[in-house]
């Protein structure tokens, strides 16, 4: 048994440490966040209407402007006034953020483009033999903003699908305060109070049952489709639904420590991690602008100077100032991360950065943790091999001598042969450390250990090749067979690591503090690729260590002495909400099931959200490209930029909305 069995007492203290400033976060306050761009991107129903409402007034007054200009003889300054209305309605914002970004001296990312771009159309009817661009300036914002807003609907569409882990926090708890039931908000429950929980509830905080059977569904824990029973004695987590029975629990942990609230945190801290390609967007938009908006200068005064046709080229580089405007990468490689992140945690796969996306997608070395990992981590009866007696008669006897005993050995003999009363007299039971326990029982001494046991009792053990725990029995000196324990593995282990290696990761590799016999049998039967027994915390991060330099490496562990190594992988996977809170602090994808297959799940998951990314990228820049030279030569018109620009951005978002599915 590695350190399960302390799992309990130590995670709440590692958390501490680790953490000691827990606050939980909400992701509704965060509505208003702006990203590195300084867009602010409305993600409750109101941003999305209120530039609804900007959109449709501008487009409006756009019309009655164009009908007006068409229908009367104006001064230039006059019709510009009109069309200032609705430009000012769509862009001020535009306006206003790419002025502040100057001010900070972080100029040109794609307001400042878009400004300049539809500032300059303005400024061109002023230009002695030019038309007058107003009706362009006006559209070009107008696209600019129906971009954002597709934009704006995308990501709260993800937003959804990650915010229906949200759903894990009920808003009310029901509590006995002074034999009184009361609702409170599950923030003000403290541990040790006792929750009544009706069926169709859900848990509001974590807690122990102290009375009522139910089933509870666990879906948006854990992903698992089954619902689970539980009894007075059971652990309950907060954010499951109570099917059948009135349950009353005591409260273990305040609400922000619930789990629910740490999936929630995890989520929250999701939306903060950028990812490179990200980064790669804000390096090119810093490279690129200035580039831009000097051979846009570079185009307006040298051939003017030479021709002396002002007019004509300045529109030309005003026209090239538009096009080049990268908003469609700006808006629609985070929103494929985004998109990626939220379509993985509809399948229990919380991954807490776009950045870890993108390890994930290049990840060529998996390592796992063996107990709890790929196996239950807890002992059970797997082969009952009698010699004289029947299997049914071994078990009955072995399970009686070891009925008090603690270990988790007796535990699951005790499993095998629940049959508590069966009218057995059962005296004298001595243990001996190390080896085993005799006991009286119907008169007959009956001995139950290791071989060495055998060896005092004078009976005669035939040893046999197991990767678990054998367990002899002998009856008054004479030996009537063993029983075999063993760590189950999980059932789609070996389907898990199968799925990887054709996924193309190169190497799986199982770390234990396990005994090399046990460790060698289960990496035999999974198909790991290598293994090492015997480690300690320290002893598995120096292998780590080695791996490391083989190639983007991912460790997948669920226990507290896991938490070093998690942290110390190129990424770390935390197997199971349900596993110790420190494991799930370091990592940077949290499974919230048990289940070895989400780990391939999740690699084929962050390679198809890279792969829309780069698909998005090339057809951006593409198109970019061909209208650029087009404006270059003067063949471009600000309405082919207008939709090289927009139409390219709504694709963009389109495509990127796939990564959600």
């Amino acid at each position: 048994m590695t350190t399960h069995e302390h799992h309990s007492d130590c995670s709440c203290h590692a958390h501490e440490h680790e953490h000691p400033h827990h606050h939980e976060h909400h992701l509704d306050e965060h509505h208003h966040h702006e990203d590195e761009h300084g867009h602010h991107h409305h993600h409750e129903e109101g941003g999305t209407k209120e530039s609804l409402i900007k959109i449709g007034a501008a487009t409006v007054l756009l019309i009655a402007a164009a009908l007006l200009e068409h229908h009367t003889d104006w001064a230039t300054w006059q019709y510009l006034l009109v069309y200032l209305v609705p430009y000012l309605i769509v862009g001020w914002d535009t306006l206003k953020e790419a002025a502040e970004a100057l001010a900070h001296g972080e100029a040109l990312d794609e307001n400042f483009l878009m400004s300049i771009a539809t500032l300059g159309a303005l400024a061109i009817g002023f230009l002695p033999g030019a038309q007058t661009q107003f009706p362009e300036a006006v559209f070009v914002m107008l696209f600019f903003q129906v971009g954002e807003l597709f934009e704006g609907i995308a990501e709260g569409r993800s937003r959804k699908s990650i915010a229906h882990l949200m759903d894990l926090r009920p808003d009310t708890a029901t509590v006995e305060r002074d034999g009184k039931l009361l609702t409170v908000s599950p923030e003000e429950v403290h541990p040790g109070e006792i929750l009544v929980i009706r069926p169709g509830k859900k848990v509001p905080v974590d807690g122990q049952v102290l009375e009522g059977q139910s089933s509870l569904d666990t879906v948006a824990l854990t992903g698992e489709s089954i619902p689970r029973s539980i009894a007075p004695g059971d652990e309950i987590l907060s954010g499951c639904v109570n099917l059948s029975g009135v349950l009353r629990v005591q409260a273990t942990r305040e609400a922000g420590a619930s789990t629910a609230a740490r999936i929630l945190e995890l989520v929250e801290e999701a939306a903060e991690n950028k990812s490179r390609s990200e980064t790669f967007i804000t390096r090119f938009a810093k490279v690129y602008t200035p580039i831009v908006v000097g051979l846009a200068v570079a185009l307006a005064l040298i051939p003017s100077l030479i021709t002396g046709q002002w007019a004509v080229w300045i529109y030309r580089a005003l026209m090239f100032l538009v096009v080049s405007c990268p908003c469609a990468l700006v808006i629609s490689i985070p929103l494929t991360f985004f998109g990626g992140i939220g379509g993985a945690s509809r399948k229990g796969i919380l991954v807490k950065g776009s950045s870890f996306m993108d390890t994930l997608a290049r990840i060529r070395t998996v390592v796992f943790d063996k107990t709890g990992t790929l196996t239950e981590g807890v002992f059970s009866v797997t082969a009952v091999h009698p010699e004289i007696i029947d299997q049914q008669e071994l078990l009955h006897l072995a399970s009686h001598v070891e009925r008090h005993s603690v270990h988790p050995i007796a535990a699951a003999l005790r499993e095998a042969w629940p049959q508590e009363e069966d009218g057995c007299e059962i005296s004298d039971i001595q243990e001996y450390a190390g080896m085993g326990l005799t006991a009286r029982v119907n008169g007959r001494r009956v001995a139950v250990g290791n071989e060495k046991l055998m060896a005092a009792e004078g009976a005669d053990a035939h040893p046999c090749e197991t990767s678990g725990t054998t367990v002899h029995v002998a009856i008054d000196g004479v030996y009537q067979g063993h029983i075999h324990i063993a760590d189950r593995i999980k059932a789609d282990a070996a389907e898990g690591i199968r799925a990887l290696h054709e996924a193309g990761v190169r190497k799986t590799v199982m770390l234990t503090g396990d005994q090399e016999r046990i460790a060698a049998g289960v990496a035999r039967e999974l198909g790991l690729d290598a293994w090492h027994a015997g480690l300690l915390p320290g002893g598995k991060v120096e292998e780590v260590e080695k791996l490391l330099a083989e190639g983007p490496l991912a460790f997948v562990g669920d226990g507290i002495n896991d938490a070093p190594v998690l942290a110390r992988a190129d990424l770390g996977i935390a197997m199971g909400a349900l596993g110790s809170d420190a494991a799930i602090e370091a990592a940077d994808v949290v499974l919230m099931d048990d289940k070895p297959s989400k780990v391939a799940m999740a690699v084929r998951i962050a390679r198809r959200t890279l792969r829309i990314a780069r698909e998005n990228m090339v057809f951006a820049i593409g198109v970019k490209l061909l209208v650029l030279v087009l404006a270059a030569c003067g063949l471009a018109t600000l309405w082919m930029a207008v939709f090289a620009d927009v139409g390219v951005t709504v694709l963009a978002v389109l495509n990127a909305m796939r990564a959600l599915k």
